[in-house]
C-alpha cells in the first residue's frame, strides 16, 4: 500500500465490504477480509488480509489486525439469546495473527470494552462481557474468560488464562502459562498453575513513574496485609489503620474490599513479603 495518502480509503478487490458498514477515512482492507454490515471502522484502520469483522463492532482509529483475526464474534455464553451486543476497541491497538475477541451477551453488560494502545499477540483470545483497560499486552495464546475486568498497563503472559468474573488490577504482571482462579492486586505478579501472588511488579512501578516513597511504603504495605501468620480478616484492618492514608496503598486496599464473593490471589502458603529484594 506504498504511497497511498492516508486520507484515501482502499477496499481490495478480493475483499467484501457489506452495505451498512461505515469506513473512516484511509481505512485499507486487504484480499479476502469480510466486513459485515453495521461495523465501524475508524480512521486509518488496517485490516491486512483474512480478517473478519462481524456486526457491532467498533474499531478504534489507527488500529492494525493481522491475518485471521475474528473480532465481534457471538458470545460463546449459552445465556446469549441472539440479540444484539457490540464490541468496542479503542485507538492504536495491535491486533496480530489469529485474535478472537467475542461481542458481549445480551443477557449480561452486552458489550466487550478494549482500551487504547493494546497489543494483542498470536491468537490470544478476549470472551464476551470483558472490560479491558488501556496499554494491556496479551502474549499468545493468553486468555481471557468471560466478564473478566483488566486495569491499564497489565502484561498478561503467553499461554495464561484469566477465569470468567476474575479482575487483574492496573499494572499487573501475569507470568506464562499462570492460571489465575482469584483477583490479582494492582501492581501484583502472579505465576504457577493454580496462580500465586508472587510479589509486587516494581518494574512496572518504576516504568510508570511511581515515587521512591510510595514503593516503600506499599511493599510495607503488603508485607503487613498478606503476613502469612495472620488471615485477611486480621492483617487488613491492621493494614487499613496504618495505611489507609496513602494513595498507592489504598487503591490496593479498595480493590481487595470491592471482590465480594471472589476468591483473591495470595502469596503461597509460609511466603508473606514480596519476592523482589530490591530497595531502589
Amino acid at each position: 500500500m506504498d504511497g497511498i495518502a492516508s486520507t484515501e480509503t482502499v477496499i481490495h478487490p478480493l475483499a467484501l465490504v457489506e452495505p451498512g458498514a461505515q469506513l473512516g477515512t484511509g481505512v485499507v482492507i486487504g484480499p479476502f477480509c469480510h466486513v459485515e454490515s453495521g461495523a465501524r471502522l475508524g480512521d486509518r484502520v488496517e485490516l491486512t488480509s483474512r480478517v473478519t469483522v462481524h456486526s457491532g463492532v467498533t474499531l478504534g482509529e489507527g488500529c492494525k489486525v493481522a491475518p485471521t483475526a475474528v473480532l465481534g464474534g457471538p458470545p460463546q455464553n449459552t445465556k446469549h439469546k441472539g440479540g444484539p451486543t457490540t464490541l468496542v476497541v479503542g485507538r492504536n491497538c495491535t491486533i496480530r495473527e489469529g485474535v478472537t475477541m467475542n461481542r458481549g451477551t445480551d443477557t449480561s453488560r452486552g458489550e466487550t470494552t478494549v482500551g487504547e494502545n493494546g497489543n494483542f499477540l498470536a491468537f490470544s483470545h478476549i470472551a464476551h462481557d470483558c472490560i479491558v483497560g488501556d496499554n494491556v499486552t496479551m502474549a499468545n495464546v493468553a486468555t481471557l474468560g468471560g466478564h473478566v475486568e483488566v486495569g491499564n498497563n497489565v502484561i498478561i503472559g503467553g499461554l495464561a488464562a484469566v477465569h470468567q468474573f476474575g479482575r487483574i488490577g492496573h499494572h499487573a504482571f501475569v507470568g506464562g502459562c499462570a492460571a489465575v482462579a482469584g483477583d490479582v492486586i494492582p501492581f501484583g505478579i502472579v505465576a504457577g498453575n493454580h496462580a500465586n501472588l508472587r510479589g509486587l511488579n516494581i518494574i512496572g512501578m518504576k516504568r510508570s513513574g511511581v515515587s521512591r516513597e510510595d514503593i516503600h511504603a506499599l511493599r510495607r504495605a503488603y508485607r503487613m496485609i498478606f503476613d502469612p501468620a495472620k488471615p485477611l480478616s486480621e492483617s487488613l484492618p491492621e493494614a487499613e489503620k496504618q495505611f489507609g492514608q496513602t494513595p498507592i496503598v489504598r487503591d490496593i486496599l479498595d480493590f481487595i474490599h470491592a471482590r465480594g464473593k471472589r476468591p483473591l490471589t495470595v502469596p503461597p502458603l509460609r511466603e508473606g513479603a514480596d519476592s523482589d529484594d530490591d530497595d531502589d
